[in-house]
């Protein structure tokens, strides 16, 4: 008589343990790079969304954020009214002579529509996240949350002094650049394909 155990009996006798250290799934939640890269598309459109939507309200002015009297393709200038109202900062001066200078008008009208386009489509993410990042470190300098208040005395009524809206906006442009966020739901994979080993244009 052996007394050597039986391979089949001790492999079946440690399956159940082995599976009891593993989590037990939470109901109703699911996991997978499926549902990650469908919810980091979500995040990417939305965000593109954003951007595009600044640049056509600037352009036509639908009356939200910029009235039509106010719309670029009648005579309006997109940074006029915002870098002129700049009343805070260290960098005061230079928004006050950026403000409603043409080229500071197509610049920023173009890296709108540019950032907005290429994000909902899903191509030249690490681009946009260059370009939307630089926009929104401007725009974060301008309102310059550091101070408790303005050149003019006023209160900012700054609710964090170092991350705001702009921040957040940056950083999502980054994490969507460095997921690849395009190959779901987007061109990512087709640009990747064109572009070849320009990874810097992906």
């Amino acid at each position: 008589m052996s007394i050597q155990p039986d391979a089949k009996k001790t492999t079946e006798s440690r399956i159940p343990a082995q599976r009891a250290t593993e989590p037990a799934p939470v109901p109703g939640f699911a996991a997978g790079p499926a549902v990650a890269g469908k919810s980091l598309a979500v995040l990417r459109i939305a965000t593109g969304f954003v951007f595009l939507w600044a640049f056509l309200d600037k352009l036509f002015g639908f009356g939200y954020a910029t009235p039509e009297k106010g719309a670029w393709i009648n005579g309006g200038s997109p940074t006029k009214g915002f870098l002129s109202g700049v009343h805070v900062g260290p960098f005061e001066p230079m928004f006050h002579a950026w403000a409603g200078t043409w080229w500071a008008d197509s610049l920023f009208m173009l890296g709108l529509a540019a950032v907005g386009i290429a994000v909902i489509a899903g191509v030249g993410l690490r681009l946009s996240a260059a370009a939307g990042g630089l926009m929104m470190l401007l725009m974060w300098a301008a309102e310059w949350p550091f101070a408790l208040s303005t050149s003019t005395g006023e209160a900012t009524h700054s609710t964090n002094p170092i991350v705001d809206y702009h921040i957040i906006y940056a950083l999502v442009l980054i994490v969507l650049a460095a997921a690849s966020a395009g190959h779901t739901w987007g061109l990512g994979r087709r640009w990747a394909a064109l572009v070849g080993d320009r990874t810097w244009l992906r």
